[in-house]
């Protein structure tokens, strides 16, 4: 196998200096993030949402004294065509006379807030100049992590830094993505840039590596396969871990406001909270994305031990960096199967899937930071 050619000096600064100059798109876009949050806090759907919360609590506590009112449900299973069965779920209002029947299981599906917007059409500007400010981040982006590989003539993913500015790019790339498939994923913009610069921050700074040649043992079209899937899963479970985080505060909200309280977990406003989707949704979208990624992490562990045999003679050695990769899809595989049990959906299976992540994150940065193994040749 040949070895790449010298390393360009030319385009390996040109690539650090477009990383600097996407950081400081993606800092404005930011800001135009936050000011898309704070006008839409004032914005007139935030407000009528208030008021409905208000004039729904009043009523709430005008009925509460008359027991008469209590509902009462009875599931009734009909025949349906093909000899299959339909589940319907009967509430009685009792002293009304009224039912209302629903199909399903009868979950009364909460629907979206608005937006991070909230109906402002200042807000509503902020964002778009947001977006705009994002994808101009994400082309400066692209180029930087395109130089990088053409400086030394290979893929642009041999080391933590390397790694890390492409990991942040798959993460403004998914968002992009969401919003191009028409997705209602504005939301996102604010935690998706905030790290975005976090971790392009930390690799500039305490894990930046010169453009150089890798070790012969890198040398290898598996770089290509094996390191771009776990650059593509660890974008899928950051995003999967904001959603799970904003699951557990609006689902913490709603119990608050069920409770008679009027501000969000940590005394936030409860207009941030009103404005994103509802907990079952960012509940169904957090599983979603990790069910769909878990195939695609357990293809990159068993590819890096098809290239492990092929550099070192052995399919796994319980390196730290092999066995931390066990240790997450042991415990994203407890995730789902604890998601699908009947008793472990909401909360329970969300603070599996922290967990999870946690251990991911410690997977990438605690074992290749503070641990020797073979794979510190892509360390600091």
């Amino acid at each position: 196998m040949h070895l790449a050619s010298a390393v360009d000096p030319s385009l390996a600064d040109l690539s650090n200096k477009l990383i600097y100059s996407a950081m400081a798109v993606y800092l404005i876009a930011m800001f135009a993030y936050m000011f898309e949050w704070t006008f839409g806090s004032k914005g007139a759907v935030a407000v009528r949402s208030s008021e409905q919360s208000s004039l729904a609590e009043t009523v709430a506590a005008a009925a509460a004294p008359k027991p008469a009112k209590a509902a009462k449900q009875v599931t009734v299973t009909v025949a349906a065509a093909g000899g299959g069965t339909t589940t319907l779920t009967r509430t009685a209002l009792a002293g009304e006379g009224a039912t209302v029947v629903t199909s399903g299981r009868g979950d009364t599906e909460e629907p979206d807030g608005p937006g991070a917007a909230g109906g402002s059409e200042k807000a509503d500007l902020a964002g778009r100049i947001a977006i705009s400010l994002t994808i101009l981040g994400a082309l400066l982006h692209i180029a930087a992590v395109v130089a990088r590989g053409l400086s030394v003539m290979r893929w642009p993913w041999g080391n933590m830094y390397e790694f890390s500015c492409a990991f942040a790019l798959t993460m403004v790339l998914a968002f992009l993505g969401l919003l191009v498939s028409r997705k209602q994923a504005r939301w996102l913009g604010l935690p998706v840039t905030l790290a975005a610069l976090l971790t392009l921050g930390l690799a500039t700074t305490v894990l930046y590596t010169d453009s150089e040649q890798l070790v012969p043992a890198l040398h290898s079209y598996w770089l290509a396969i094996h390191v771009s899937t776990a650059i593509f899963c660890g974008g899928a479970f950051y995003a999967a871990f904001i959603t799970t985080a904003l699951y557990l505060g609006k689902d913490s909200y709603d119990k608050r406001v069920a409770a008679g309280l009027t501000t969000g977990p940590l005394r936030t406003s409860a207009s941030v909270w009103q404005r994103l989707p509802a907990a079952s949704t960012l509940d169904k979208l957090s599983y979603r994305i990790n069910a769909l990624v878990f195939p695609l992490w357990t293809f990159t562990i068993i590819a890096g031990a098809i290239w492990a045999e092929a550099a070192w003679g052995k399919y796994w050695e319980w390196d730290p960096k092999e066995t931390w990769s066990f240790i997450t899809w042991v415990a994203y595989a407890c995730y789902l199967h604890a998601r699908a049990t009947a008793g472990w959906k909401g909360r329970k299976a969300a603070y599996l899937a922290l967990a999870a992540f946690a251990c991911w994150l410690f997977n990438y940065y605690g074992v290749n930071i503070f641990v020797t193994g073979k794979h510190s040749y892509a360390g600091v």
